[in-house]
């Protein structure tokens, strides 16, 4: 593999975004597989890692946080590690360009509309943040303007001289986030152009991509880990799936060809909405979706004798908190009962607990 080095990036003692930022790709895989080995060498011996050809500009995901400063201009960036201290950038080296440029055409109108920059210690002010989500077979952009009151002065005025700079633009989606709260999204999302959504393709299937839905951040490597993981799976078509934290159906859909009946659990409501009208698009018939916890999922179909032939994981940022989340990544089935593998270094054993459980039943 070969990757040409990019320029040093300028915010990477700065920015909170990447830990490896300024180390070469291939010493940055050498350093992430030398961990994942340490994790599980009381399981096996993990496969090389699979870097990627050009590892750059490659998130389909971009969001951004803006704030006014003391000279009245407005700055739009990240938040340092840890901090609430805004590291004002123009350009990303992982994040897609075209979303890079539309933050910054953003920045600029915020500054001629006169829209006022929401204040995290006064609670005052309007736009919060902004979130772009691009298809990268497909090339539609969703832009989320995330404010702190439905109330959004010249909005139409607005979205028209937005579009105006960035045609590529297929929807935009005023999203309602008036809690005092770190979280970017709130629960209300107005649509002010287009269909709300964006569809993106992956594996030979079409996916509806929400403002709030999960998707996979990197396309190229999703690719790549999706087929490798069917593979591994080795399904033989008599089995039954159960594809946890599924998402809008990613995973599961492409796991269907090859099972008999594939189980989506997934607590996000919108997500579990765009994986059903997934599953319609794309024909998929033996896909069915329930909408709680993987975890009581798992317990409710132990206890009722349910065998499941295979598990498939994906995850997000935020799941991640959860105490679940670092906790699967394969599981295997005994006379109806679950078992569980850690995936994540969380400094505990939560799986032992699970485990003594479903034993006990």
């Amino acid at each position: 593999m070969k990757t040409e080095e990019k320029v040093k990036c300028p915010y990477e003692k700065k920015c909170g975004g990447c830990k490896y930022q300024g180390i070469p790709y291939e010493k940055q895989l050498k350093e992430k597989e030398k961990k994942v080995r340490k994790l599980l060498k009381d399981y096996g011996k993990p496969e090389p890692i699979l870097g990627m050809e050009d590892p750059y500009y490659y998130r389909n995901k971009v969001h951004a946080t803006y704030k006014h400063m003391r000279n009245g201009d407005i700055a739009v960036g990240r938040y340092e590690e840890s901090s609430h201290r805004l590291v004002p950038i123009e350009s990303c080296q992982i994040e897609d360009q075209k979303a890079d440029e539309v933050i910054q055409t953003i920045r600029k109108l915020a500054k001629s509309f006169k829209i006022k920059i929401f204040n995290e210690d006064s609670g005052y002010g309007l736009l919060r943040h902004v979130l772009i989500r691009t298809g990268r077979k497909t090339g539609e952009m969703l832009v989320v303007l995330v404010v702190a009151s439905p109330v959004f002065p010249s909005k139409n005025n607005f979205v028209k001289a937005l579009r105006k700079e960035h045609p590529e633009i297929t929807s935009i989606v005023l999203n309602i986030n008036d809690k005092k709260t770190s979280m970017i999204l709130g629960e209300r999302n107005i649509v002010l152009y287009g269909k709300g959504y964006i569809q993106d393709e992956l594996c030979g299937y079409t996916f509806r991509i929400s403002p709030h839905s999960f998707y996979q951040v990197n396309p190229v490597q999703t690719e790549r880990l999706y087929k490798k993981a069917i593979r591994l799976a080795d399904l033989k078509g008599k089995e039954k799936v159960l594809d946890a934290y599924c998402g809008i159906g990613t995973i599961g859909m492409i796991a269907s060809k090859q099972a008999k009946e594939v189980i989506g659990v997934e607590l996000n409501r919108d997500a579990v909405r765009d994986a059903i009208g997934n599953a319609k698009g794309n024909g998929v018939k033996n896909f069915v979706f329930i909408r709680q916890t993987p975890a009581s999922s798992w317990i409710a179909m132990a206890e009722q004798g349910e065998k499941i032939g295979r598990s498939l994981h994906g995850s997000s940022e935020s799941r991640k908190r959860r105490s679940l989340s670092s906790v699967c990544c394969k599981t295997g089935t005994k006379e109806g009962r679950l078992y569980f593998l850690q995936s994540g270094n969380s400094g505990k054993r939560p799986w032992i607990s699970y485990k003594k459980k479903l034993q006990s039943n």
